[in-house]
């Protein structure tokens, strides 16, 4: 929601944007694309790592996931929420760290859910992943060259997230409420909100480039912007990857 704030500080979608685009709005898409796919990289890695080492068998327990796990969890969703309300306070340095961290947390938190495809479907991390990148990279397009306004979307997106955020807290409690066609249709909505969120950020990072200032609210942007893309392509995997092991 911070990047819409500054984004509707621009008087129109495209007049402002082709005075200042060009070399200084390729390297900024670029810092936020180097960013969010570093932190890719580095949560695939904190998963590998908790995988082949014994830190996976801290996150379970006989009966379930251990209060490790829901630490890392909740706290993970805390950093990315204080992380977004303060990232205009930050140095960019602080604010990239806080991203990496995140990204850790990110990992970690999803080895059982890794290690339990990786038992019985492994093929379909790749494709899972294969599908995510593919749907990521074509809404980042869209929301890049479309000239149609997507502010439209935010409310509906925003109370969509929180929707399914409430119902992944509920299925702790309630695990078979996820099971047979609601979970599918929860997972297929899933897909959708953060297919959506891709396109709808990347327009509004476009714009707000048009009203930063200096250099470092430029490189602080950079940082916000690959947060929300992280969350977004993360979030399509994840849910791409319960719908190819629903059986």
């Amino acid at each position: 929601m911070a990047i819409k704030n500054i984004a509707l500080k621009t008087k129109s979608p495209d007049a402002p944007q082709h005075a200042k685009s060009g070399d200084g709005m390729g390297l900024y898409l670029k810092r936020i694309f180097a960013l969010m796919f570093g932190a890719v990289a580095v949560t695939a890695l904190a998963a590998y790592v908790t995988m082949v080492t014994p830190l996976w068998t801290f996150l379970m327990t006989a009966t379930g996931f251990s209060a490790l796990y829901y630490i890392l969890l909740f706290g993970g969703l805390a950093l990315a929420i204080w992380a977004q309300v303060r990232a205009f306070s930050f140095r960019p340095a602080v604010g990239a760290g806080l991203l990496v961290l995140y990204s850790v947390l990110t990992g970690v938190v999803m080895t059982p859910l890794l290690i339990a495809v990786l038992a019985v479907n492994p093929i379909s991390i790749l494709s899972a992943f294969v599908i995510a990148a593919v749907m990521f990279a074509c809404m980042a397009l869209f929301g890049y060259k479309t000239v149609k306004d997507l502010s439209f979307l935010g409310i509906f997106l925003f109370m969509g997230m929180i929707g399914l955020i409430l119902i992944g807290l509920a299925s702790f409690i309630w695990p078979a409420m996820l099971g047979g066609t609601f979970g599918t249709i929860v997972c297929f909505i899933g897909v959708l909100v953060f297919a959506l969120f891709t396109a709808y950020d990347m327009q509004n990072l476009k714009r707000a480039y048009a009203v930063l200032g200096d250099d470092t609210q430029k490189n602080q942007m950079a940082v916000l912007g690959a947060l929300h893309l992280y969350i977004s392509f993360i979030a399509m995997f994840q849910y791409l990857l319960n719908l190819l092991n629903r059986n």
